[in-house]
């Protein structure tokens, strides 16, 4: 049996209430979805304790732990991994924008500024994923579609064919609404910057 044919029997599998598909479906694209998470942590750096295999078992705890669980494809899952894991991403950026730089602990280093310049790329990074988290929010509301496109390409790194098959939609379609996505959010996060 192939792995696409694996994936869509565990799919059915999970749909008809077979307790132990989700695990075994986890295990069969679980280099897929480390590879979506590795794609991610090289994106965004300073996230030393939520590392490729973190962020892939945090994704695997909030799908496991979703009522609804009824993905009709790979391409489905892997958008639902998209979601999960960019929610996981903010989260865990906005947790570590409430803290302290820091707290109690203090580093030592003999190139203060090399550690410096470091974390406020880092402080850079985590304010820019919740800006355009906050700007993917604003785009939801006006298009749905655009949001999930938009998911599927940045949070999920997939191609332009995965999400059209993700989304169900044509290639076409992906294509012209990546790009009106990006201007969208390239126009809010414009203003959004002057207004504040």
């Amino acid at each position: 049996m192939s792995r696409t044919e694996t994936v869509a029997r565990l799919l059915d599998d999970l749909q008809r209430g077979r307790k132990d598909a989700f695990d075994e479906l986890f295990a069969v694209v679980y280099d897929e979805l480390h590879a979506m998470a590795q794609f991610q942590r090289r994106r965004f750096t300073g996230h030393e304790t939520l590392n490729t295999t973190a962020l892939v078992h945090e994704a695997y705890l909030k799908l496991g732990g979703q009522p609804d669980r009824s993905w009709n494809s790979r391409a489905h899952f892997m958008a639902a991994a998209a979601k999960a894991i960019r929610h996981i991403l903010l989260n865990y950026a906005r947790d570590q924008g409430t803290r302290k730089r820091g707290g109690d602990w203090r580093r030592t280093s003999l190139d203060h500024s090399a550690v410096a310049a470091k974390e406020d790329r880092s402080i850079a990074q985590r304010e820019a994923l919740i800006a355009l988290d906050d700007a993917l929010g604003r785009l939801e509301i006006s298009s749905e579609r655009l949001s999930r496109i938009v998911e599927c390409r940045f949070f999920g790194g997939m191609s332009l064919q995965e999400t059209a098959a993700a989304l169900d939609i044509s290639t076409a379609t992906v294509t012209r609404g990546w790009a009106a996505a990006q201007a969208w959010l390239y126009r809010d996060l414009e203003y959004g910057s002057e207004r504040a």
